[in-house]
């Protein structure tokens, strides 16, 4: 990475850090498992997972560690999280604490290894988190680092057309190239300056092959009725109007050679 790269990435790092740590107290856990995405089937559902008893997992982009807990209940052996934001890391701390959960527990950008163990995990997980990676190379490069040989990576993310579409009563109607990538920085997210990466679906596929990892499973997951909690999302960005014309997320499901 040369210097220019670099210090953009720095840059774009400190400053999603900081607007995280402003909304951390807002985000309520808004996806933990078991679900994986707004208006979409869940764990319960899908069975992505399995049977986590005895499993060592880690997550990226943790929160405030619902999905930790869940983990833990369900008997998993060992559960591990990063987040970017500090606030997000308190509150999961608390929160394992509080119902004693001995989570390992790092505050560190996804695209660096704070100290987490190599080749441990049976399990990487990444929920409307991975997406935020300024390098998704180098974050799938770790996280690829830290399963065991047969381990798995389930992530979800929004889907990357839902962003190029905009609602005109039932229709939807293109507001973005879906072609163009790259950063996207916006002043109002949340309240809150913010910077994100618009990436196709094959860019996440084609980077999780250059990570080693095998493509097992792609889902765009198709609105669930029985899923609620639109008043969660401000100015309703995941109608269930909007859900019945393109899925809100995509789920892939991917393992270590």
């Amino acid at each position: 990475m040369d210097d220019r790269k670099r210090t953009e990435r720095e840059c774009y790092l400190a400053l999603n850090e900081a607007s995280w740590d402003k909304v951390a107290h807002t985000t309520k856990g808004r996806t933990a498992l078991p679900h994986y995405g707004p208006l979409c089937a869940d764990e319960n559902a899908l069975g992505l997972l399995g049977d986590v008893r005895g499993k060592r997992i880690v997550e990226l982009g943790c929160g405030d560690g619902k999905s930790l807990l869940y983990l833990h209940q369900r008997g998993a052996a060992e559960v591990c999280g990063l987040d970017l934001a500090g606030e997000q890391i308190t509150n999961a701390r608390a929160l394992c604490d509080t119902h004693g959960v001995p989570a390992s527990l790092f505050h560190a950008p996804m695209e660096d290894n704070p100290g987490i163990a190599l080749g441990h995990y049976d399990i990487a997980l990444s929920l409307y988190a991975l997406g935020w990676s300024v390098d998704l190379d180098a974050s799938l490069d770790r996280i690829a680092s830290y399963l065991r040989p047969g381990g798995m990576l389930v992530f979800s993310w929004e889907h990357p057309m839902f962003r190029c579409l905009k609602s005109r009563g039932k229709e939807l109607v293109m507001q973005h190239s879906y072609s163009d990538e790259g950063p996207i920085e916006s002043m109002s997210w949340n309240g809150a300056p913010i910077v994100m990466h618009a990436r196709k679906l094959s860019t996440f596929l084609n980077s999780i092959i250059v990570a080693g990892l095998r493509i097992e499973q792609v889902i765009e997951a198709d609105l669930c009725e029985s899923e609620t909690g639109l008043r969660d999302y401000p100015r309703r960005w995941y109608s269930k109007d909007r859900a019945k014309l393109m899925p809100t997320t995509i789920i892939v499901k991917a393992r270590k050679p």
